[in-house]
C-alpha cells in the first residue's frame, strides 16, 4: 500500500497551551468546492475554534476559511458552522467522555491527506493557570540545559 502525502494546512498551537490532550481522532470535514480551493491555497485558521456534538453530529464552530479570489457567486460564508465526519461509535465514545466534568472537543490541526480535508480532534482537559506556569518553567529549564550542552560542546 502506497503512503499517503500528509500537508499540513493549520496547527492550533494555543490548545496544546490551554489544554491537556488525553486523546485524538481524525475527522474528515463537509465543505463545498471554493471553500477546498482556499485550504490548498493555505487560507485557514482554527485559532479560536471549538468543537460540539449536537444531536449524534460533530460541527466546527469558529472555523475561518478565507473566501477564494475567483470563486465569486460560490464563495460561502468565511465562518460558517461545518460537519465533521465520524464513525457513529466515536462520536458516542467521545459524548460519554466529554459529559465528565471539564472535558471538551478541540480542533489540533488541518491538513491534506491524500486529496481529503483532515481534522485532528483533541478530547482536551483544561488546565489551570498554575498548570501553564509549571509547564512553561519546564520548557525554560529545558532550552537552558540545550544551550549549556550546546556551548560545552563547542570547546
Amino acid at each position: 500500500m502506497a503512503k499517503e502525502s500528509v500537508k499540513l494546512i493549520a496547527n492550533n498551537k494555543k490548545a496544546y497551551h490551554d489544554y491537556f490532550i488525553e486523546d485524538t481522532y481524525e475527522a474528515g470535514i463537509s465543505l463545498h468546492g471554493t471553500e477546498v480551493k482556499s485550504m490548498r491555497m493555505g487560507k485557514c485558521s482554527i485559532k479560536e475554534s471549538f468543537i460540539r456534538i449536537e444531536k449524534g453530529e460533530v460541527f466546527i464552530y469558529g472555523m475561518h476559511i478565507s473566501p477564494y479570489e475567483k470563486g465569486n457567486i460560490f464563495n460561502k460564508d468565511p465562518l460558517r458552522v461545518k460537519k465533521l465526519l465520524m464513525h457513529r461509535w466515536e462520536i458516542h465514545k467521545i459524548a460519554g467522555r466529554i459529559a465528565e466534568k471539564g472535558y471538551t472537543l478541540v480542533p489540533l490541526k488541518i491538513y491534506f491527506k491524500g486529496s481529503l480535508v483532515k481534522v485532528e480532534v483533541g478530547l482536551a482537559r483544561g488546565k489551570k493557570l498554575y498548570d501553564k506556569r509549571a509547564d512553561i518553567a519546564k520548557k525554560d529549564m529545558r532550552r537552558e540545559a540545550e544551550k549549556d550542552f550546546k556551548v560545552r560542546n563547542l570547546y
